[in-house]
């Protein structure tokens, strides 16, 4: 089996636990962006805690839904945005004004498109959630 985008396999993993009613899921194999975007979701309340299991190879992370998200996924290509530019990724990603969220990569770390703003820092979208 050949991994492409484990972003995206861990993100349709959570997807699709989440819309069967599992209480967890396990993402396999970890990483430390998976972590990071994993974090944000925490951050806002879309999961619940989520741990790190060393199985000696790549890694796990168990992840606890907790029923809030709707969809998930990667944006693909991975689009360069400034700070200001947020309102037209959201129009393009997001169903309503402020429901969800875009989750980027910035000089700063893996943040929420509102914790960019407010830091006036832009960067590259990785996913959104809602």
């Amino acid at each position: 089996m050949v991994l492409l985008d484990p972003l995206a396999d861990a993100l349709s993993t959570i997807i699709n636990a989440e819309s069967t009613g599992k209480p967890d899921c396990i993402i396999h194999p970890a990483s430390k962006v998976i972590g990071n975007v994993l974090k944000v979701m925490q951050d806002i309340g879309y999961i619940g805690n989520y741990e790190f299991i060393d199985d000696g190879k790549s890694g796990m992370i168990k992840v606890e839904l907790i029923g809030k998200i709707n969809k998930c996924g990667v944006i693909k290509p991975r689009s360069s945005v400034g700070y200001h530019d947020f309102e037209k990724w959201e129009k393009r990603y997001l169903p309503a004004r402020n429901f969800g969220t875009l989750i980027l990569t910035t000089p700063e770390g893996v943040l929420s498109h509102s914790e960019a703003r407010s830091r006036v820092v832009g960067g590259q979208l990785l996913a959104y959630v809602y």
